[in-house]
């Protein structure tokens, strides 16, 4: 196997800081400690902690936006050649389970599903804004057949029961890298599958009710 390339490993490294202590406090100092390699490495590839960050967001969103949008349109043609609106369960699914998949199965996103977390929750608007500025056009086709699918809604109530949904899968994926709310003698080896299929049920019941 070829060793990582030292933007790899810039990439690495910031993505794992970023995800456990949060942008600001972490420094170009401690990501080229940690990455092996000079600040001088990081102006070459990045020019700048800025650009950085957007690179590390950007090459896992990028790919899983391709398959999320993939998915959206296969539903959205479905329903326009059956001549009917979209099921909201199919719609949800299509956003959803390549997320949970991705975040919990790619051996390379564990701490990129901590820092979309973080780019949520966190009052701090650096890495919110660059997920967003990734995430709107996904989001917007996520809406408008959200909306489509719940004809019999306003477009208020669809916007803010999704909202409960994405709140819902984010929170799922951050507690899997942490189970230490979970009692003693449950199962910690979480069967992903099924795990999915039990989101699935709580967020579609709560969004078609």
């Amino acid at each position: 196997m070829s060793q990582p390339t030292t933007k790899d490993r810039i990439l690495d490294a910031a993505e794992f800081l970023f995800a456990r202590d949060g942008y600001h406090f972490e420094s170009m100092r401690a990501i080229t400690s940690k990455a092996d390699a000079n600040l001088a490495a990081v102006n070459y590839h990045f020019g700048s902690k800025d650009i950085l960050l957007e690179e590390v967001l950007k090459r896992h969103l990028l790919p899983l936006n391709a398959i999320r949008q993939a998915k959206l349109e296969a539903v959205r043609d479905e329903a326009e050649r059956r001549g009917r609106t979209p099921d909201p369960e199919d719609v949800l699914r299509a956003f959803i389970v390549p997320t949970v998949t991705y975040c919990c199965v790619d051996p390379g996103a564990e701490h990129f599903s901590t820092l979309i977390g973080r780019a949520i929750t966190e009052p701090d608007n650096t890495v919110r804004n660059v997920f967003i500025h990734h995430i709107m056009p996904l989001f917007q086709l996520l809406f408008g057949l959200l909306c489509k699918s719940l004809p019999d809604l306003d477009a208020d109530t669809v916007f803010w029961r999704l909202h409960f949904s994405v709140g819902s899968t984010t929170h799922t994926m951050r507690m899997l890298g942490s189970l230490d709310l979970m009692p003693e003698g449950m199962n910690r080896d979480v069967d992903i599958e099924k795990l999915i299929d039990d989101l699935m049920l709580f967020v579609s019941a709560g969004v078609k009710r």
